[in-house]
């Protein structure tokens, strides 16, 4: 998703020769979308009205908005969390420690007041102040009108916080508690708002806001989650299960990471790499092969495959003797899972379609 002013462009994540011009292609693949990331969690909001959620009818872009207005009037009916603060400057009543030096700077003349230092207990901490700073993206850039309103009523509600430049170290600094554990899908979605809006500098007018998707992560998730759920012979399953392979002298240790490794209760031991692109009755490359044959060797799996989304039928295949070429018994197959509109009827297809 890209928004450049009030222009939003969409980039969908097709998978097969469909054309682009028919308009049910593009709606099919948008819902599609929609469905992977409601199903692997990336729309998990704590409001109790998250079935208010019009999901298939709206653009990525306004379902994060949306989620992000859901979640901060959940915060504020639950009530906003305090926090302790230190504070410096001037008062009418000694508190805290007095700041000698900058007193007698400030204070010479005015003898009623105090420059110190002391301890506050209020809603202006990280937490609020990047929510804050979210609540205001939001009503310069959002261009639902349903939406505007609600984020003008929250504007009004929310305490008025002080401005900070944002970083991903902002975000890497901050930790949840017990308190504030309700703060962690919010403070997800001002991230991903806030490190993904580029103002423009030059004129102001055309600002953007980028939001891609890393399709081989989402495929990957949405497999685990699958099989997870489905799958009824499954014994156990490890997503980017790690193992060293090689090392230099002195050095540190590369690894390989398989995107799923499971074991069945037959106890036949599988290694699954997903691949979000469509192979269009090709061979796999060369490279996928080969990452595929040391995975059998480290995991010591007899059953690999590479997984994609497509029509094509899926094929078996094994790995070849070095020396007198025959088949041995290391079966690496590819595995085509077709689409569906349904997600759920998709997912359990998934998980069918991964077998022995």
């Amino acid at each position: 998703m890209l928004q450049i002013g009030n222009l939003t462009i969409e980039v969908l994540p097709k998978a097969d020769k469909e054309g682009n011009e028919n308009e049910e292609v593009k709606k099919k693949w948008k819902g599609l979308l929609i469905g992977m990331l409601k199903k692997v969690g990336a729309f998990d909001i704590h409001s109790p009205t998250s079935s208010a959620l019009s999901l298939k009818n709206n653009s990525i872009l306004d379902i994060y908005f949306e989620l992000f207005v859901k979640e901060v009037e959940f915060l504020i009916h639950a009530g906003l969390i305090k926090r302790y603060r230190k504070t410096e400057g001037n008062v009418t009543a000694l508190k805290g420690s007095l700041q000698f030096s900058k007193h007698i700077q400030q204070n010479l003349t005015h003898q009623e007041r105090f420059y110190t230092r002391y301890t506050t207990y209020d809603v202006t901490h990280q937490l609020h102040i990047i929510l804050y700073k979210t609540l205001l993206l939001l009503k310069q850039i959002n261009t639902n009108g349903a939406l505007q309103s609600r984020i003008g009523s929250l504007l009004l509600d929310f305490p008025e916080m002080p401005n900070i430049k944002v970083s991903e170290a902002t975000f890497e600094r901050i930790v949840f508690n017990r308190k504030s554990n309700r703060y962690k899908k919010s403070i997800e979605i001002a991230r991903l708002l806030l490190l993904n809006y580029h103002p423009d500098l030059s004129k102001g007018r055309n600002n953007i806001l980028a939001l891609m998707f890393d399709m081989n992560l989402l495929w990957e998730k949405l497999i685990e989650v699958s099989l997870r759920k489905y799958k009824k012979d499954l014994k156990f399953i490890h997503a980017q299960s790690r193992k060293s392979f090689w090392q230099p002298e002195g050095g540190t240790a590369s690894a390989i990471k398989p995107d799923l490794f499971l074991e069945l209760d037959n106890g036949v031991k599988m290694v699954l790499d997903t691949k979000w692109k469509n192979l269009n009755g090709k061979n796999p490359s060369p490279e996928d092969l080969r990452q595929m044959y040391a995975y059998s060797l480290y995991y010591d799996a007899k059953n690999v495959n590479l997984v994609y989304p497509g029509n094509d039928a899926s094929r078996n295949g094994c790995f070849l003797d070095k020396d007198h070429g025959g088949k041995t018994e290391t079966k690496c197959g590819v595995i085509n899972i077709k689409t569906k509109d349904n997600i759920v009827e998709w997912m359990k297809e998934i998980a069918n379609g991964i077998h022995k």
